[in-house]
């Protein structure tokens, strides 16, 4: 039985066809990718299932109020 996330099943699967296709060229920048790449859409659902209310969203995710609002405009989520 795997006890693994089916997220993190999915991001290792994700990330071993990266690695693969750079066909032995050398990957850089991983980790700001993988973050850049999920950290977006996340914040996103989080931020309309709190009817985007940003204290609310920051409760969801486990973070300070002030850390979404810095993630929410760096990922220019804000209107």
């Amino acid at each position: 039985m795997n006890n693994q996330h089916p997220i993190t099943e999915c991001i290792q699967t994700q990330l071993q066809d990266y690695l693969n296709d750079l066909k032995g060229t050398p990957p850089t920048d991983i980790y700001q990718m993988v973050l850049a790449v999920v950290e977006k859409p996340m914040l996103e659902l989080v931020m309309q299932h709190a009817k985007h209310n940003q204290s609310l969203a920051a409760q969801y995710l486990g973070i300070n109020r002030n850390t979404l609002h810095k993630k929410l405009v760096e990922h220019q989520l804000l209107k």
